[in-house]
């Protein structure tokens, strides 16, 4: 299905554009191109001063941010946190902490944030919200912004409030676009630009107060006190007739595109051209000898930096920055995911107070079984039944998590506030230890408590092979959360790890397995470290475990009878380690 065709058009700086349509016009899918989230399935150029440039891609996606319809923020973060970790992610050299700090405060005072910056995310309503996520992106003060329904679920009072901010900011030199369902007549006046979609094709694009004028020269005349806005989606819609071609062509007449705005030099003077460098430049206009100015140039002299004095009657300070390493950017996004644990507390005193339950029951339960030698095969099924109890218990909060975590991930890596393989690693290094620590809860109870042999060499392998399995359970669950719906990878996870159970080796003995589904195990983590376990525990020389009084005979008190029969008498622990 084409969705769009033949659609061409300009948006200037220091114009705050509206493109409309009715739904299904194809207005999300050209936002969607301009910014690069679609790649693929479509031909045509966008240009950028005049170059050719790909969306999404190199110096463009520098040079543009992209505000998605849903406020994609982290809960447990207050207005003023999130912002400093933004402006940590994003400013680099030669900014000092206290420059940043003051350029967090700038932009929340100049968006009326100021009164709510320690509020929490998850407590702010949606005109703030979405206020939010335009600050955020104005931290690294991209020259082209573009929003996808910005207005969506505000009412009339934060929609004025929302289009009117967006007008300011596009009144300082930034292009700024969005997309809008049916604006307000007084909002409709706050665009400077109108670009009318219908049908996946341009019917209109000019000067928001030249379309009563356009309409009038096919013959349609908008009733006087009536929002030209809903007149023109009326209209496109086939309310009053086929029109549609006749806009088409009528759209192409240049006269209708005239740049009617001026950039007033308020505000942040945006780096406009594609080549120059990224500066950012601190309001202070309104108070030309203001505290902040003042400060901040007492920063920056203290640091040495070179300073570029724009237009002292408005009183800007303007520094070139560079944005941080990806080094920076891992220890940020380290802190901020181990601070989002700490504030997630009830689920981790949870999942402590839960591997501290099954240790017990599960060492109740086999009671014993790692000492005598009847108890031997149960004191196997011991082990199996730990790490598949590990294993759900780090796949499954995985798949879960990493969902809720992807709007915030995609968000913030599209608008290059760091590289995707950053968040990854950090991600784990953050959440791994945790579940690590639980696992040395279970393992510790369920270990002294079914007598398996205290000596601390066994022991600490025993915990290694575990650790080492809960690593790769997470991972896996990370693996599979990134598939998109959490039911899907939870089905996913339940039936991978039940096939590796299978294949792990003692409820499917190795030799007693077709030769298809055996070289298919040399794949299974599960495998490696039930024999690490298991050789841990019956290999390096164990001596012949006892039998009860009321026993004359126990096959598998000699733990080389017990290897051999399970087809692990030749296992090496650390190459299962190895492998793992």
């Amino acid at each position: 299905k084409t969705v769009l065709r033949g659609v061409s058009g300009t948006f200037r700086s220091g114009e705050l554009t509206a493109i409309m349509g009715p739904s299904g016009a194809g207005k999300s899918t050209l936002l969607n191109i301009l910014t690069g989230f679609y790649v693929t399935g479509m031909s045509g150029e966008v240009k950028m001063d005049g170059q050719i440039i790909q969306p999404g891609r190199g110096g463009s996606r520098k040079q543009s941010c992209y505000i998605m319809q849903e406020d994609h923020l982290n809960p447990v973060f207050t207005v003023l946190e999130i912002m400093t970790i933004a402006a940590n992610l994003k400013l680099g050299q030669p900014l000092p902490k206290k420059a940043k700090n003051l350029v967090v405060e700038d932009i929340l005072d100049s968006l009326g944030m100021s009164s709510t910056k320690y509020t929490k995310c998850g407590r702010l309503s949606g005109g703030q919200k979405k206020r939010l996520c335009i600050a955020l992106e104005l931290i690294d003060n991209p020259p082209v912004m573009f929003l996808d329904e910005p207005t969506t679920g505000l009412d009339s009072s934060s929609t004025v409030q929302l289009v009117t901010l967006l007008k300011r900011l596009a009144n300082s030199g930034r292009t700024i676009v969005c997309t809008i369902h049916q604006p307000s007549a007084s909002i409709f006046e706050l665009f400077d630009h109108t670009y009318m979609l219908a049908n996946g094709q341009c019917v209109y694009q000019g000067a928001s107060k030249n379309v009563v004028p356009f309409l009038q020269t096919i013959g349609l005349q908008c009733p006087e006190y009536h929002n030209p806005a809903d007149f023109f989606l009326d209209v496109v819609s086939g309310e009053f007739g086929r029109f549609n071609e006749q806009l088409i062509v009528a759209a192409k007449n240049p006269t209708w595109r005239t740049f009617t705005s001026t950039p007033k030099g308020k505000y942040c003077l945006a780096g406009g051209s594609f080549k120059r460098e990224r500066h950012h430049c601190f309001k202070t206009y309104d108070y030309p000898n203001s505290k902040i100015k003042i400060q901040l140039d007492k920063l920056l002299i203290k640091k040495e930096l070179k300073l570029k004095q724009i237009d002292e009657n408005y009183g800007k300070t303007c520094v070139f920055i560079s944005t941080p390493t990806e080094w920076t950017r891992f220890w940020i996004l380290f802190r901020r995911n181990v601070v989002q644990l700490h504030r997630e507390w009830t689920v981790s005193y949870l999942k402590a107070f839960l591997h501290i339950l099954v240790g017990v029951v599960m060492g109740l339960l086999f009671k014993d079984a790692g000492h005598y030698g009847n108890k031997s095969i149960s004191n196997v099924s011991f082990f199996i039944c730990a790490l598949v109890y590990q294993s759900f218990t780090s796949v499954m909060p995985a798949v879960l998590k990493f969902p809720m975590e992807i709007s915030v991930l995609k968000k913030e890596q599209f608008n290059n506030w760091y590289q995707l393989r950053t968040y990854y690693v950090a991600f784990l290094l953050a959440n791994i230890p945790l579940q690590m620590i639980f696992s040395f809860m279970f393992v510790s109870i369920s270990y002294y408590l079914s007598s398996q042999v205290l000596e601390i060499e066994r022991f600490l392998k025993f915990v290694a092979a575990c650790e080492l399995s809960v690593i790769i359970s997470e991972c896996l669950g990370l693996a599979l959360g990134t598939a998109g719906n959490p039911v899907n990878g939870i089905f996913w996870g339940s039936v991978l790890l039940a096939i590796k159970t299978l294949l792990a080796g003692f409820l499917a003995i190795f030799t007693h397995m077709p030769r298809f589904l055996y070289y298919t195990s040399y794949a299974n983590f599960m495998r490696y470290s039930l024999e690490a376990l298991t050789i841990t525990m019956y290999g390096n020389g164990r001596e012949k475990l006892p039998c009860p009084e009321d026993m004359l005979y126990c096959h598998f008190a000699y733990p080389e009878k017990l290897l051999s029969e399970i087809g692990m008498e030749k296992v090496d622990y650390w190459t299962d380690a190895g492998v793992l």
